[in-house]
């Protein structure tokens, strides 16, 4: 029966579109080409896809990571014109149409590059080598991992500055994720902390939230902004805005006044830059990481070659002249916009250019603390929380996954308590850069 099965997609007399990256960009192509005319492989080094607005849930225990993530072969086994392969691309060559990775090589008669973005370190080797990231399921383990460790290692110790610094917490960046994070921490050391660490005195533990921009949430509104900042300061996070990290190691960072803040544990979330794959230099730009797109998201010299989502810079678009932000809405749009291109094009139809349309932006601060901007109107607090929740659970994959975020965040709600906080793979810190890998 499998061999059937395979054999019928094989088969396929239809184009063979290659999708790279099972992302929001590639997901959604890959479901809006379903029981189409064209023949679909979906390539990515992970099996599943995952919902990353809610990755900092997981790594401060309020979500497991199956209530966020979706296997792909679950999605894509009702589409008889749709294929998964679990592989690493390591290069592409559009000369011979051909996907190289590291099973074997896939033609093409359409690639769809939808790779995604990894941090952007700005060129600080330091931080690049010692900070955690917040890009994937397994980092989200090795920040919950993370502050759990520093918690029990901090309750057996006798010197006031040594437990400090395993509870000292420096986030770098001041966007969404950085916000959310410092905000979810800061609701642990007000009830967790309190209620299941008595031994231990609460208030030493610090959160710190550095920036080097003027405001916390910079392409927010000034009013969201305000809240969020307001939000944070509720709940005793020590926000430093105008500040860089300059340099680091094992025992703590550096920043640019010449200050230095002891501490174990510095989350990256300063920015993203775009993913790229060998085979394709001459239409990426090297400072932002990113391909170089016309307005159907193809690539000028390669118009076979198209590219969705964060690793995409389009210009030309009205307000987005230096390129899309590298956020979710806009690579389901690109996404939903090839997939009627490419139906279009099947038909013998004329294409049609892409078009963002900004629905708005929205960040949770803690417990009935969020900021929403939608259109001209900005407003946080409680309403403004609920409807954060509302969209977040409407975009997840499946109904396993909406059900199971709704029963963990009831749960929390009514009990105070983040339950998931185990230690299943313990984190093992790096070991500081040498000077001259610094250098």
């Amino acid at each position: 029966m499998p061999s059937a099965a395979k054999n019928a997609y094989d088969q396929l007399p239809y184009p063979t579109v290659i999708v790279v990256g099972g992302g929001f960009a590639g997901l959604e192509v890959v479901q809006g080409l379903a029981h189409t005319p064209y023949k679909v492989l979906l390539l990515d080094k992970q099996n599943h896809h995952c919902f990353q607005p809610l990755l900092y849930q997981v790594a401060t225990a309020s979500l497991g990571a199956d209530s966020i993530a979706h296997p792909f072969r679950r999605t894509i086994g009702p589409m008889p014109n749709v294929a998964f392969r679990m592989a690493e691309v390591t290069s592409v060559d559009p000369a011979r149409k051909v996907v190289c990775t590291n099973i074997g090589e896939f033609s093409y008669d359409i690639l769809v590059l939808a790779l995604g973005s990894t941090t952007n370190f700005f060129g600080n080797r330091s931080m690049e080598h010692q900070a955690m990231q917040l890009k994937s399921i397994n980092q989200a383990l090795d920040i919950r991992s993370d502050f759990l460790q520093e918690f029990e290692a901090a309750i057996a110790l006798n010197d006031e500055n040594d437990v400090r610094r395993c509870l000292n917490f420096v986030i770098v960046g001041a966007g969404p994720t950085g916000v959310e994070l410092a905000g979810a921490l800061a609701e642990i050391r007000r009830n967790v902390l309190r209620q299941e660490y008595r031994e231990m005195d609460s208030d030493l533990m610090r959160i710190m939230l550095i920036d080097s921009n003027d405001r916390v949430l910079q392409n927010f509104s000034e009013r969201s902004s305000a809240n969020a900042l307001k939000y944070l300061l509720e709940l005793g996070v020590d926000v430093k805005l105008g500040a860089r990290v300059m340099d680091g190691d094992a025992n703590g960072i550096k920043l640019n006044d010449g200050s230095v803040v002891a501490t174990n544990t510095v989350i990256w979330a300063a920015g993203v830059k775009g993913v790229s794959v060998q085979g394709l230099e001459s239409d990426r730009h090297e400072r932002a990481n990113r391909y170089l797109v016309d307005r159907q998201n193809a690539l000028k010299s390669h118009p076979d070659v198209f590219v969705i989502g964060d690793c995409a810079l389009m210009e030309g678009d009205g307000a987005w002249e230096r390129g899309h932000p590298q956020v979710a809405t806009v690579a389901i749009q690109q996404g939903r916009h090839l997939v009627a291109n490419l139906k279009r094009r099947a038909k013998g139809e004329a294409v049609l250019p892409f078009s963002y349309h900004h629905k708005g932006s929205m960040a949770v601060i803690g417990r009935r603390r969020a900021v929403v901007d939608l259109g001209t109107r900005s407003f946080g607090g409680t309403f403004a929380w609920l409807l954060w929740m509302f969209v977040h659970v409407i975009q997840l994959v499946s109904f396993r996954n909406r059900i199971m975020v709704l029963v963990n965040w009831a749960w929390k709600y009514l009990s105070w308590k983040n339950t998931i906080r185990l230690i299943i793979r313990p984190y093992v810190r790096k070991t500081s850069l040498a000077p001259a890998e610094v250098a």
